[in-house]
């Protein structure tokens, strides 16, 4: 299989990196707004296993290629979701589709109407311990479940100049809990309350945005969830979630290298070793789901996160931030 990945950055490099190195993909065409971290990426790749150059443009590489990975930054997503369609090219796309609905909807009819795959990148469906939560919860080992807390930290800032460009904190981190919840519960968010907070940096309110956001969810079996992020968290990259049942409590993301310490006599000290970041932190799930996609466009599974799962992620947190822009209680209807 050819794959062509487009966007040469962080998550594209280890995108990259996976694809190479596995057995199934024989080529790997990579090209990047800036051609020396495209060239330098490919070079870094030349013991694997897969051939691997790079392109001039986006659409040499979708010229190139059998299916094609988008890691670009998120304004160009869904132009280049429709090129590949039209292309008849089956996609990875990294989240968010596009950053409003109206985007979003307008590539996801591309898609369909070209009839190729196009799988979202929400890796956490990918990753172990939400899947044993999610098995359990199904299962009925946790009886009702009735209450779901989740965690999203960052270990430190995004650099200012991916702030305006990121759809903000909620739209760029919280929607991962949304999707989440959604997926592991099989129900639906149908209101929210969110509020947001700056007590950092200045350029997260000059660019509309929050460092820190908090907010409750409404599912349509009337479980509660609640859901906090933020961009300061020197303890390290903390991403967490609890699902409280009549039988039973779980926690997800509660392990050796999460970064909290214990107030009480007996209880844990502070990891030698938090986890830094997200690529750390969900590795094998990144691994995971390219995996997946690899076996979806070779028709032996399905497709595991199709484009409309985004757009209902987007959609609750859309409604998240107009809830926190008019500080009430927001119908995911509204926004719908």
């Amino acid at each position: 299989m050819r794959v062509g990945v487009l966007g040469a950055g962080r998550i594209g490099s280890f995108h990259a990196r996976t694809l190479a190195a596995a057995g199934d993909v024989g080529e790997l065409v990579i090209a990047d707004a800036d051609p020396a971290r495209a060239t330098a990426l490919a070079a870094s790749l030349a013991a694997s296993p897969a051939e691997v150059r790079t392109a001039a443009s986006a659409q040499e590489v979708l010229a190139a290629s059998d299916a094609v990975v988008i890691a670009t930054a998120t304004a160009a997503h869904a132009e280049l979701i429709t090129r590949a369609a039209r292309a008849g090219l089956p996609v990875f796309c990294e989240k968010p589709v596009a950053l409003d609905p109206a985007g979003t909807r307008a590539a996801l009819r591309e898609a369909g109407a070209a009839g190729i795959l196009l799988q979202i990148g929400f890796q956490r469906r990918f990753d172990a311990g939400f899947r044993a939560a999610r098995e359990a919860l199904r299962a009925g080992v946790l009886g009702r479940v009735h209450t779901i807390r989740c965690v999203n930290s960052d270990a430190v800032p995004p650099p200012a100049a991916f702030v305006p460009l990121s759809g903000g904190l909620i739209r760029d981190c919280m929607v991962h809990d949304v999707d989440t919840l959604r997926w592991l519960t099989g129900r639906e968010v149908v209101e929210v309350y969110a509020r947001g907070s700056n007590g950092g940096a200045a350029f997260f309110r000059e660019a509309g945005d929050v460092d820190t956001a908090a907010a409750l969810l409404t599912l349509d079996d009337g479980t509660l969830a609640t859901a906090t992020a933020t961009r300061y968290n020197g303890a390290g990259y903390d991403v967490r979630m609890e699902l409280s049942g009549e039988r039973d409590q779980w926690a997800v993301g509660l392990a050796g290298r999460t970064p909290v310490t214990s107030a009480e006599p007996d209880g844990p000290a502070a990891p030698e070793r938090p986890w830094p970041g997200f690529l750390e932190r969900f590795a094998d799930a990144y691994r995971a789901e390219l995996a997946a996609f690899v076996r979806a466009v070779r028709g032996e599974a399905e497709n595991p996160c199709p484009g409309e799962e985004g757009l209902r992620a987007l959609l609750v947190a859309e409604a998240c931030e107009l809830s926190r822009r008019e500080n009430r209680p927001v119908r995911v209807a509204e926004v719908g």
